[in-house]
């Protein structure tokens, strides 16, 4: 019996890969209405993290003030933000004793997007910051001269870094692609509501329902790679254009 088990988990294991491919290929409704809900919410996520972000981390690059240097170090440190403790902090504000309670968002995919908005906005403000300072450097005598003013600074660095400022986009949709454990705790994981890619994988595991969540892994992998190759093409195809 002994030696029969280890080939035994092997033919399940390999059963599970082939019925997860077919589920991907197949377009199983269940799989790829949790994949456009985990879309829809990392890019809304990535999305506000970029309006948020970017004017925030340019205007702390241009910018000299007193304790300019404590404020980079804290915004450094909110990149490793414990995911858990920001689905907290938005929890205590969004039910119902909290200060946002009478908005109704605890447990919808709205609640999803702030926490993951609140894990992406330091990483996109870090990366800005520095990509724009570097910027600063090189054209600060030139912006002196013609006397710009700093938000025209902040809107001209940002447009000239663009490309640049795309690194900047991917690590923070990386982080909110990967993300479990806020969006369990604001969203709930309710199927067919606020069950995404990620936290559909984690509780499929444990079920023991590993085709599901050998195919959710097959797309999560298959997107992160897509998106990463179309903003890397984009990328070379602008400094071709602007070059």
């Amino acid at each position: 019996m002994a030696s029969e088990a280890p080939g035994a988990f092997g033919t399940d294991e390999m059963t599970g890969d082939i019925s997860a491919l077919q589920m991907v290929l197949t377009g199983d409704p269940a799989l790829f209405a949790i994949v456009r809900l985990s879309l829809l919410v990392s890019l809304s996520a990535v999305l506000l993290a970029a309006l948020i972000g970017m004017p925030v981390g340019a205007l702390l690059a241009l910018t000299r003030f007193r304790g300019r240097e404590g404020a980079i170090v804290l915004l450094n440190a909110l990149m490793g933000l414990p995911p858990v403790v920001v689905g907290l902090a938005v929890f205590l504000t969004l039910s119902r004793s909290g200060p946002l309670g009478s908005w109704g968002l605890l447990f919808t995919p709205q609640a999803m997007v702030i926490a993951q908005t609140v894990l992406v906005t330091p990483i996109v403000a870090a990366l800005t910051r520095q990509t724009v300072e570097d910027l600063w450097a090189e054209y600060r005598e030139e912006f002196a001269a013609m006397d710009v003013g700093p938000w025209r600074r902040v809107a001209t660095l940002i447009w000239d870094a663009r490309f640049s400022l795309v690194t900047a986009l991917l690590a923070g949709f990386g982080r909110a692609a990967a993300e479990v454990g806020a969006i369990i705790i604001v969203g709930g994981n309710i199927e067919g509501f606020t069950r995404t890619m990620t936290t559909a994988i984690a509780l499929e595991t444990s079920k023991g329902d590993l085709p599901l969540a050998v195919g959710l892994g097959i797309v999560l992998i298959s997107i992160v790679i897509v998106i990463n190759a179309l903003a890397w093409g984009a990328r070379r195809a602008g400094e071709r254009y602007a070059g």
